[in-house]
């Protein structure tokens, strides 16, 4: 953790950038007209988003998938870290940031629905690439933050902050709904290669070894995070990832149980059950019978 750069308030990366504090909880950032700022590696104790303005080759992440080069989203959640390891060289940024410390929504509805927006925790290559009108519909946002920001506090300051910020992360799913859809053959690639990667698992000693398969192991097996592999497979099959392991689980279970030589223990074992009744309790759940009763049956 050496060389890692703490920024636990608003002001604290206000005074990085060199641009004034307006609110203590909440900024919104030309980073056209920040000063040059070196190569670090920093520690957010706040929310940020990047709205980038980049070119195809800016960033080491992503670049062949890149369906649009007007401007990029990038979002980062309190206790995360983003940056490269220090060097000598400086930048100059160019787009915008919005940065809120996680006080300044407390008691609202957005805290209540803040972990609705699962992009948080999506990594830097699945950032969100935005059209031409997209980025006009962001920036209008960043803009009436803004112009609160701007004018004199008054008793309607924090709800239109807030209003506008649940808006602006509110168009953000709108707009990685899209992106899903638009990158389509991508991700057709990646539900082939999560079906066999979930074929291979099961063919394997897997399932004795790490025991049932789970989520953040076929994220990791397709270097995705784990929200983001989730979301993706939701949109592609209308199933999360759960649910379509969980699917692909009892079908296994059902071709097995017609091996009348095996026992419905071993069976379980086999599957990656840690205890036959739990498997035996999830199939009933799944199927409607219980693992014997459906030996029966056929």
């Amino acid at each position: 953790m050496d060389n890692l750069v703490r920024l636990n308030s608003v002001s604290d990366y206000n005074k990085r950038v060199g641009q004034e504090t307006l609110h203590p909880l909440v900024s919104v950032i030309d980073l056209s007209k920040s000063k040059p700022l070196p190569h670090e590696r920093l520690h957010f104790g706040f929310y940020t988003i990047y709205l980038k303005e980049i070119k195809c080759g800016d960033l080491k992440y992503g670049c062949n998938y890149y369906d649009y080069q007007e401007g990029t989203l990038v979002f980062v959640s309190p206790g995360q870290v983003l940056g490269i390891e220090p060097n000598r060289e400086y930048y100059q940024p160019k787009g915008y940031a919005l940065t809120f410390h996680p006080d300044l929504i407390r008691g609202t509805a957005l805290a209540r629905h803040m972990n609705d927006y699962n992009f948080f925790s999506y990594e830097v290559f699945e950032a969100l690439h935005l059209s031409e009108s997209e980025r006009n519909v962001i920036v209008d946002c960043f803009s009436k933050i803004d112009f609160e920001l701007k004018r004199p506090i008054d008793k309607h300051s924090k709800t239109l902050i807030v209003t506008n910020i649940e808006l602006f992360l509110n168009y953000c799913l709108r707009f990685y709904d899209r992106q899903f859809i638009t990158r389509d053959h991508v991700h057709k690639g990646i539900l082939e290669k999560f079906e066999h990667n979930l074929n291979d698992y099961f063919q394997s000693d897997k399932p004795k070894t790490l025991g049932l398969p789970s989520v953040s192991f076929f994220a990791d097996e397709l270097n995705l995070s784990a929200n983001y592999f989730g979301d993706l497979i939701k949109k592609e099959t209308g199933k999360s990832a759960q649910e379509y392991i969980q699917s692909k689980l009892m079908d296994l279970a059902k071709e097995k149980i017609f091996d009348t030589s095996k026992s419905v223990s071993e069976i379980a074992y086999e599957l990656g059950f840690k205890y036959p009744q739990h498997f035996s309790r999830s199939f009933k759940q799944s199927v409607g019978y219980s693992p014997n009763e459906y030996r029966m049956l056929n």
